[in-house]
């Protein structure tokens, strides 16, 4: 079997951390993102020792290794503490509804799913956290926008959400949105290895107005994202998470209904519905 099916069936009969290793991510791209929806995290180049020495693919596989262990909890690390969006600023252009969506381990699917039960919303800008490597972000975009009717953009550094578009956060950096409104990238905190973080980006929305966000959580590993849905239920933000029954992992969402982060507990196949209903309510 290739590398799609057995992430499958590792995930039905034993559900664990999976990292792809192919001679080619560039050439599988479409099966790497297959793999990824079943429960796979993440993928690189098979390394090749050269005179006994650690190629760059070699170095690459121990960052993945050393970056899952800290997200699955394997590998203590220092607490983080995150601070909350600064209050926006007076800038003359209007802020839409942001639907934030954070998802991990069997992400693809998911994301997929719901962008294509939702139609276009002219009021909301949609925003994608997902824990993916930054060789496949723009992949992953590009595969959205096939498996999807939406057009799946890179968020772009200082660029402002705008209404009816989707976007996806790079891995470059943890995405932010600041207190002019506009996207920015920030290496900090540097602790978290996993990028984009989902707790630093629902995190920074938390300063916005009561019923300008719709926070939704996904399947995944670890607790990732369950802080940051807590912040925003706090400050007044409807929040949904997937239900344990619909999840490929039920790690991020089960932290979030621990911390009671969470208004909604719902099937997948609900949640696109449920976004619509936020926002028919907001704008009534």
């Amino acid at each position: 079997m290739n590398g799609v099916e057995a992430s499958r069936r590792i995930m039905e009969e034993s559900p664990c951390a999976i990292l792809i290793v192919t001679a080619s991510v560039s050439a599988n791209t479409s099966l790497v993102y297959d793999a990824m929806g079943y429960g796979a995290l993440d993928a690189t180049k098979t390394p090749i020792m050269a005179n006994g020495g650690l190629c760059s693919e070699s170095k690459n596989l121990l960052q993945k290794i050393d970056a899952i262990a800290q997200l699955i909890g394997k590998k203590v690390t220092q607490p983080v503490t995150f601070q909350f969006g600064s209050t926006p600023k007076d800038v003359s252009e209007s802020l839409p509804h942001i639907i934030a969506i954070g998802a991990s381990t069997g992400g693809p699917q998911a994301v997929a799913l719901i962008l294509n039960s939702i139609e276009t919303l002219p009021n909301a800008a949609i925003v994608l956290i997902q824990h993916i490597d930054a060789e496949f972000a723009t992949g992953y975009s590009e595969w959205l926008n096939q498996a999807t009717q939406h057009s799946v953009e890179m968020a772009a550094n200082n660029g402002t959400p705008e209404a009816g578009k989707v976007y996806l956060a790079d891995s470059i950096a943890h995405l932010r949105l600041n207190s002019y409104r506009r996207f920015i990238y920030d290496p900090e905190p540097a602790s978290i290895a996993y990028r984009p973080s989902v707790n630093v980006f629902f995190h920074s929305l938390a300063s916005l107005p009561v019923g300008e966000v719709t926070g939704v959580l996904l399947t995944g590993m670890g607790a990732d994202g369950a802080e940051g849905l807590l912040s925003l239920k706090n400050h007044g933000q409807h929040t949904i998470a997937q239900n344990q029954e619909s999840c490929i992992v039920y790690g991020m969402p089960k932290a979030a209904v621990e911390l009671n982060a969470v208004s909604e507990i719902l099937p997948l196949n609900q949640i696109g519905p449920a976004i619509r209903n936020c926002m028919s309510a907001s704008t009534s």
